[in-house]
């Protein structure tokens, strides 16, 4: 009970600011329905593990007072990968197509006072993906849910606040896509036009903060001169000059709309996961670069990036690589039996820090 006290502690508590996530949507020529991202925490191993949830299981929510929110059972099956406990879930789908997931809001999710009222409503924020994905089935099911639930924390600060929260994206496998913030305790659910989601701030002024970039595009600049003297492109997507290239989440943002919008439209779902991994390439964060003195950054981490999932909601399968081992893995929902599988928390890899198997050449 101990360790499990401390580890939320640090979670919740523990400088927020470095967690730094990249989500992207991709609908292929063949109508094939592709959610991927990123998750960053680049203060000690997450302890995350696949998670393998099966039909008609039993929950109930924690709230600061104990394990004493709302009781369901499981809708529908879920694959999935926690963070940090085993039932909190990152990112996951269902057996139904709907893939969800949460990404840290520092600054400016807030959920409502605790006040203990309601709790056969409440739901914790760390619970809200498994609560969502063992429910529902599309996006205006998550939509009216919100009528009749409370998001509630999972713990309390020392001085009785709620720490920082998250805010979610879900998306269904008919090309439905929300996000869903609290602010203040009042929620907000969004359409997402763009098929991107980062952190803070919040949804709607990332979205106005694309206008700040309206010279980008793709390609090359037309040459011209200034002067005498003519100014010309000296390499290939000068179009793209002035794209920001820090990793804060508005420069993020605005670097996964472009090389989103940019990329070739993929032919079927093989070409959306591949091309999926390879975009958010361009998202892993190296450690070092959160830490002012190379002293700070943790011995333990590798890499900020901890893991990218892959979620292609129309032919069920989950795939996932992580820092230790950037083979990609791949689960099939459609070979599970959600009605007699167990749960099941599962390491992420193997061997963890032996990502490299030497062949023979002969």
């Amino acid at each position: 009970m101990k360790k499990f006290i401390s580890l939320l502690s640090a979670f919740a508590l523990l400088h927020l600011q470095l967690l730094a996530c990249t989500g992207i949507s991709i609908t292929t020529k063949d109508s094939k329905h592709i959610q991927a991202r990123t998750i960053e925490w680049g203060e000690f191993p997450l302890g995350s593990k696949l998670i393998i949830s099966p039909r008609n299981q039993e929950f109930q929510s924690l709230t600061p007072q104990g394990k004493n929110g709302i009781k369901w059972r499981a809708k529908y099956g879920f694959v999935g990968i926690s963070v940090a406990m085993d039932g909190f879930i990152g990112e996951g789908i269902n057996e139904a197509g709907l893939n969800a997931g949460l990404f840290y809001f520092s600054h400016y999710g807030s959920l409502a006072p605790f006040s203990g009222k309601d709790l056969d409503k409440s739901i914790s924020d760390m619970e809200l993906t498994k609560y969502i994905l063992s429910n529902f089935s599309s996006v205006e099911e998550v939509k009216e849910a919100f009528k009749n639930i409370k998001v509630v924390p999972f713990m309390l600060e020392k001085d009785g606040k709620a720490p920082p929260t998250a805010h979610w994206r879900v998306n269904d496998n008919k090309g439905g896509r929300i996000v869903i913030e609290i602010m203040k305790g009042e929620v907000k659910i969004y359409d997402n036009p763009i098929g991107v989601l980062t952190n803070s701030p919040d949804f709607s002024w990332q979205l106005t903060n694309l206008n700040n970039y309206v010279n980008l595009h793709s390609g090359s600049a037309q040459a011209f001169k200034l002067g005498e003297q003519d100014i010309f492109a000296v390499g290939a997507g000068s179009g793209m000059l002035g794209l920001p290239g820090d990793f804060t989440p508005p420069s993020r943002f605005v670097r996964a709309s472009f090389f989103l919008h940019t990329a070739p439209k993929p032919n079927n779902a093989y070409e959306g996961v591949t091309q999926a991994f390879h975009l958010l390439n361009l998202f892993d964060l190296p450690i070092g670069t959160e830490y002012a003195k190379s002293s700070e950054v943790p011995p333990t981490l590798p890499s900020a990036t901890q893991w990218t999932a892959v979620s292609n909601q129309s032919d069920l399968e989950f795939y996932y690589r992580t820092m230790y081992n950037s083979t990609i893995r791949k689960v099939n929902l459609k070979q599970i039996d959600f009605s007699k599988t167990k749960w099941q928390a599962l390491k992420l890899d193997e061997v963890e820090k032996e990502a490299f198997k030497e062949i023979t050449i002969k």
